[in-house]
């Protein structure tokens, strides 16, 4: 589902991944982290895909808000164990959206 976004400006946080083969938990713990996100304040919105590479795009209203969930409690521990277990790589991006259009 694309994400329904106010008008610029706000932030996206872009988070790529290279998984390892274990998937232990995972997916329970990836549907947790939305719900938790969509709880926090300035949460905008989440975009997801993986097919082998995996990209999600959460959109927040302020660089505060990015910090406040980077440093959530139960957010630090899902970062910890995906350190630990389930990726071999990953890459985070947090960028300015300026403009957006849509059809």
């Amino acid at each position: 589902m694309i994400a329904n976004t106010p008008k610029p400006p706000y932030y996206a946080v872009i988070f790529t991944t290279q998984r390892t083969t274990i998937d232990e938990g995972y997916a329970e713990m990836a549907q947790q982290m939305l719900e938790l996100a969509q709880q926090q304040p300035g949460f905008l919105g989440e975009e997801s895909a993986r097919d082998g590479l995996g990209i999600t795009v959460s959109y927040w209203e302020s660089l505060e808000a990015i910090k406040n969930w980077k440093n959530n409690a139960k957010h630090l521990q899902a970062q910890k164990l995906g350190k630990e277990k389930w990726y071999k790589k990953y890459k985070l991006r947090v960028a300015v959206v300026e403009r957006d259009a849509e059809f």
